[in-house]
């Protein structure tokens, strides 16, 4: 069995929470079903610029809103990047 292949991993479509910093997307490998990914949180500067990404950890209640406001959308994304024939 191969081990894993980058080039083989897509990200689908990604949504960020100004506030937080939390992104939360939608990745799928080679074939495989398109999947949700909660993290990582990538935090600004004191100069405007991103940070290097960190652990999603533990969510806020700004988070939850942030996924409750978007949640919709993901489902739509996901069920429109379903294999038909899978």
């Amino acid at each position: 069995m191969a081990g894993f292949d980058p080039e083989k991993d897509k990200k689908l479509k990604e949504w960020r929470c100004e506030d937080t910093g939390l992104l939360v997307s939608i990745n799928q490998y080679d074939k495989g079903e398109p999947k949700v990914q909660i993290g990582p949180r990538i935090l600004k500067k004191k100069d405007g610029t991103d940070r290097a990404p960190a652990k999603a950890g533990r969510l806020s209640i700004s988070d939850i809103s942030f996924i409750y406001d978007i949640i919709d959308d993901i489902k739509d994304e996901l069920e429109n990047n379903l294999d038909p024939m899978g």
